[in-house]
């Protein structure tokens, strides 16, 4: 079985979509193709990888509560290619959003289920998940709290011999089942999605988020966007940037 993953996102790393979507391929077997599409110089590479596939898993990000329009105007051609190429896979979506509801994502389900129908694929669900750019820094956490414990691990053999510090593997573990646990939803309708593409069948419509109450996310989500936009110059680019020099 051949299972064709796209990564919709336009950022070029570090999205969100090529994490959910690494998760994604964890609970699938057979032939995986991971393709990018950010520009219409893909469209071309990514169809003729549809060909022989089986299922296309789209991941994407919600933007002004529907697809992005660079991936409309892929699926524009795409609709032509299996309509002319009589290919009928199964189509999944796994789509997430800023906001802390998933079910956001939910006009943008109902247009892929409106383009299987107009292309002659079979609609097999999805997954649209809330607070998927919080979910996305969960992992660059757990990277560094693997960094930490390697740091704690040669101070101790530097110092005592010991290769098994405990209290740094106890700090390790907390974090690791901490991160897990604001992962669990979209762990488990990813694997129940995976088990349906496994099958060829399909998985309805699921909506999870990341595990924290809301009010811990609005808090959360102020200060990271304050700080992004301090360090990518968002708040002040205006008064910073050089000024063009006007001419009478």
């Amino acid at each position: 079985m051949k299972t064709v993953f796209i990564n919709c996102s336009p950022k070029k790393r570090f999205c969100a979509s090529s994490y959910f979507l690494f998760l994604q391929r964890l609970f699938i077997g057979g032939e995986k193709v991971n393709e990018k599409l950010r520009t219409p110089a893909d469209h071309a590479r990514i169809l003729a990888q549809l060909k022989d596939a089986q299922a296309v898993v789209f991941g994407l990000p919600l933007y002004v509560d529907g697809i992005p329009s660079h991936v409309l105007r892929f699926m524009e051609e795409m609709e032509a290619y299996c309509r002319a190429n009589d290919l009928h896979l199964s189509l999944y979506c796994v789509a997430n959003n800023g906001f802390i509801e998933g079910r956001q994502n939910e006009p943008l389900m109902q247009q892929f289920e409106r383009f299987c129908d107009r292309a002659g694929l079979e609609w097999g669900g999805g997954v649209g998940i809330g607070g998927g750019v919080m979910l996305n820094v969960t992992r660059i956490l757990f990277f560094v709290d693997i960094g930490l414990l390697a740091l704690n691990i040669v101070q101790s053999v530097a110092n005592t011999g010991n290769f098994f510090p405990e209290d740094a593997w106890v700090n390790f573990g907390m974090n690791a089942a901490l991160l897990l646990f604001f992962n669990a939803g979209v762990l488990f309708y990813l694997a129940r999605m995976g088990m349906a593409i496994r099958r060829g069948a399909a998985c309805g419509k699921k909506y999870t988020r990341i595990l924290v109450p809301s009010f811990l996310f609005i808090l959360f989500a102020d200060i990271f966007f304050v700080i992004i936009s301090l360090f990518g110059g968002g708040l002040f680019r205006g008064w910073l940037a050089r000024k063009k020099e006007e001419r009478p």
